[in-house]
């Protein structure tokens, strides 16, 4: 059991608590009042200073022992909910015969509502902590005199600062720096982005000023421009960003009461408007505000960049060495691209897009020198239409597409120092714009950059192990930069109002024609950019075994060479969404859609009787492989009608027969799961005499076992057998398919057999997402061109339970189900149902269908 302070510590937690309670509302208050982050940073610190130093003095620990200040704290930059990091430093490491006050100072801190995060090292520990670990280097570069002895944190302050090798610093902070980007997927348009590690963040403006102050240079961006490092603009421009990121982690923190970070969803729309961003007409407190986030972080990003290049210029002194003269324009210096005159760009725009196309030619180039960054960053204004309209200028931007190397890269150096967007004015539109649809988790420039590094990855050789298919597919592609001038444009007009695909298609058709692009290769950039949701949309959302769905989509691509290139962006746009949304059921089902249309395109017959003869006689070799004899499948296939073997391949339809030849009038269900030989997940196979609200009861099985569903065949047999098929996917992974088939087979047979009431569908916790980023459920039934049946399509959040209770609504109305097609989109679903019903002739009925399916569909 833990001791009760003694009365003299009881006493002295009291009254310490209440000081910084009382201090930390008192500065709380005046920061509302006045809004000055720096004040409020500085004065947590003071007040905690005070608090320390009270306690030391209290305690009298060995006068050889010294207290300091390290980290944030140690730079006076105290956050309302951050850890206080402290340092006590030992005269000799031996920490044993000084543990009893030690621990009774540490919980002292703890009890007064300190959250304390310390180390207690010699000053040789700390030297050889710092040599190893860069995160303790860091930590100890802004350590700080509390108290206790000033004798031993001057011999640590002098032997620290000696020690630290600036250039090996530099180096390793560049490194850390690349590796907390990769983290973040190297773009600080994140929707949740998390205000100090992002990239644009808290942390890009400190390890400024941790390089600088490791080679002894300044602490601060007034000191860093009077040692001209930066210039008196550059130093407000940090300055002021600095102050907005500060008041967005205040902000958080006292919103939250916690150390939190992350500008989660949760918390976006109370923090605009404690920020004092206000909506608009069309959009919320929070997209404001964090529009303004993505400013400030591109901002962040391209300061970081051009000081650190300055920085390592000073620190890495290569030996001399005259330029390399590449031409008029350009020389080489310690393999980086310089400009031969500082004010070169200026002089001669021109060079502005030509740098980008010789990094991307050469090389040995390894970035640009620190004055061709800043001078590329003043220059960036001289991109006006005059610009755009010179047949030079355009060669070199369309050149840049054509290079085998460095699209990628350059396009994004263009947009982060905004040449991108100057030179195409549509583009800048949607730099930094969020896109509320539950499943694009960037900002749409970020994407569109996604996709095009997806496309030139299928171009890679180091890369063809991660897509074979497309890989293989790509290599045959000529002329791919028309695939990569495609994806740039494909959501150029978001945003904007109207279709956006249809409004790319203009502003590519217009791009082509300004800049020569031949006929037949605009004529392929625009299919592209008007038709780059069509295959997405035919494969997750029609019957594929349909032959007039293959026809129609056919009839739309016109030749192998646009199904090629469609397919692939297709796969890279979705791809570029969002880490969440691709997997294997959709990579099946694109690849199926891209090989059936290819089959039809060069030729071959989609006869729908001529496909069943074929499959049957597959699935009947596939029967004598396994070694059953002739005829076997014949009593099964008499029950079975034409939409059977349309719906199923050869392989389930040999699997089906495999399982049932035996038992066709079993009088309790069947079920048979196994691990999807076509992909990921399961496909599990139901037969049983059918019954009321079958449907609806898998549905609910499957949902409490925490499956989706991504695909469903129904289908009822001449003699009144149900013989259904799902595909599952576990998206929490949380036990391994192998495991599940046993108890499926068991329990789902056994609930079938029982044929219990249904349940109530549960409340759920729907995701933050949801909760905070607004989507209207759509419902629409229509009569399919047979007008036999009827097409069911919805649009709604995502959520657990959610197919079950749209099951529950079909059931109630004597609905019947033959197909489903399940597509989540990250938190967003579109289902697409084949139904029909006696009913749904009737208007009344189909409109009293749809508000109730709208009803359950409301989060």
């Amino acid at each position: 059991m833990e001791q009760a302070p003694t009365l003299p510590d009881a006493t002295l937690v009291a009254e310490l608590r209440r000081t910084l309670q009382d201090g930390k509302q008192a500065l709380k208050e005046a920061y509302l009042a006045n809004g000055n982050p720096a004040a409020l940073l500085r004065g947590t610190a003071h007040l905690i200073d005070g608090v320390l130093q009270h306690i030391w003095h209290t305690l009298a620990p060995d006068r050889q022992l010294c207290l300091a200040a390290v980290g944030g704290y140690g730079r006076r930059e105290q956050y309302p909910g951050s850890d206080v990091d402290l340092l006590i430093l030992l005269p000799d490491g031996n920490a044993e015969t000084h543990r009893p006050a030690l621990e009774r100072l540490i919980g002292l801190l703890w009890d007064i509502g300190l959250d304390i995060g310390h180390s207690v090292r010699s000053v040789g520990e700390c030297i050889g902590e710092a040599d190893r670990d860069i995160t303790v280097q860091t930590t100890l570069l802004e350590t700080r005199f509390l108290c206790g002895s000033r004798k031993i944190y001057t011999r640590f302050r002098g032997e620290f600062d000696q020690a630290i090798d600036p250039l090996a610093f530099f180096k390793a902070k560049r490194l850390e720096q690349e590796s907390r980007y990769a983290k973040h997927n190297d773009t600080p348009y994140n929707l949740e982005p998390n205000c100090k590690e992002n990239p644009g963040g808290l942390r890009d403006l400190h390890t400024i000023l941790w390089v600088a102050r490791a080679a002894m240079l300044t602490d601060n961006w007034r000191k860093l421009a009077a040692a001209g490092i930066i210039i008196r603009s550059e130093a407000r421009l940090l300055a002021r960003s600095e102050d907005f990121l500060r008041r967005v982690r205040i902000g958080l923190h006292y919103l939250t009461g916690r150390r939190e970070d992350r500008l989660l969803f949760d918390h976006q729309e109370a923090l605009a408007k404690s920020l004092g961003f206000t909506a608009t007409a069309s959009r919320r407190a929070a997209e404001v505000l964090m529009q303004h986030y993505y400013r400030n972080a591109k901002r962040v990003t391209q300061l970081n960049t051009l000081v650190l290049a300055d920085l390592a210029s000073r620190l890495e002194r290569h030996p001399a060495a005259p330029p390399i003269t590449i031409d008029a324009d350009f020389q080489i210096v310690h393999e980086q691209l310089d400009i031969r005159a500082g004010d070169h760009f200026e002089r001669n725009p021109a060079a502005l897009l030509k740098c980008f196309l010789l990094l991307s030619q050469r090389p040995e180039l390894k970035g640009m020198t620190s004055r061709s960054l800043r001078a590329l960053w003043r220059a960036r204004g001289r991109i006006d239409a005059t610009f755009r309209r010179d047949p030079a200028n355009q060669a070199n931007f369309l050149a840049l597409f054509k290079e085998n190397r460095g699209l990628t890269h350059q396009l994004r150096r263009m947009n982060q120092f905004d040449i991108l967007g100057a030179y195409l004015p549509a583009f800048g539109r949607i730099v930094g714009r969020m896109q509320h649809d539950l499943f694009h988790v960037y900002t749409v420039d970020q994407h569109i950059l996604q996709v095009v590094r997806n496309l030139r990855r299928f171009s890679l050789p180091e890369f063809a192990h991660e897509y074979p298919f497309c890989s293989r597919l790509m290599a045959a592609v000529p002329q791919r930069w028309r695939l990569f001038l495609a994806a740039l444009f494909h959501d150029i007009a978001k945003g904007r109002g109207g279709d956006h695909s249809h409004l790319g298609e203009r502003d590519a058709r217009r791009f082509c024609r300004t800049h020569g692009i031949s006929p037949d290769d605009t004529t392929l950039i625009c299919f592209l950019v008007e038709h780059h949701l069509t295959m997405s949309t035919f494969a997750q959302k029609h019957d594929l075994a349909d032959p007039n769905v293959i026809h129609r989509f056919a009839a739309i691509v016109a030749s192998e060479e646009r199904l090629t290139a469609l397919y692939l962006l297709t796969v890279c746009d979705i791809r570029g969404t969002s880490p969440k949304v691709w997997n294997a059921w959709k990579a099946k089902l694109l690849e199926d859609l891209y090989r059936i249309t290819r089959r039809l395109l060069s030729g071959e017959s989609t006869s729908p009787l001529a496909g069943i003869e074929e499959r049957s006689e597959e699935a009947r070799r596939l029967l004598r492989l396994r070694g059953l004899r002739p005829g076997v499948e014949t009593d099964l296939w008499n029950q079975l009608d034409t939409a059977y073997f349309l719906r199923h391949d050869s392989e389930e339809i040999s699997w089906h027969t495999l399982t049932l030849y035996h038992c066709l009038a079993s009088p309790v269900p069947i079920v048979r799961a196994r691990i999807n030989p076509a992909g990921a997940g399961l496909q599990v196979m139901i037969y049983t005499p059918d019954q009321p609200w079958l449907f609806a009861r898998l549905c609910g099985f499957f949902s409490r076992l925490g499956y989706s569903i991504v695909d469903a065949k129904i289908h009822t047999t001449r003699h009144g057998y149900a013989l259904d098929s799902f595909i599952l996917l576990d998206s929490a992974n949380q036990l391994p398919y192998r495991d599940m088939i046993g108890l499926i087979n068991h329990d789902l047979a056994e609930h079938l057999a029982l044929q219990p009431p249904l349940a109530q569908p549960s409340q759920v916790r729907i995701s933050r997402q949801v909760r905070h980023i607004p989507l209207t459920p759509e419902v629409s039934i229509r009569a399919d061109e047979s007008s036999n049946n009827y097409i069911l399509s919805i649009t709604a959040a995502d959520r657990s339970g959610l197919l079950y209770a749209i099951a529950r609504t079909l059931a109630k109305h004597e609905v019947r189900l033959y197909s489903a097609k399940i597509a989540t989109l990250g938190e967003r679903v579109e289902d697409t149902f084949l139904i029909s019903g006696t009913e749904l002739g009737k208007t009344a009925t189909l409109v009293r269908l749809e508000q109730e399916l709208l009803e359950v569909l409301q989060v």
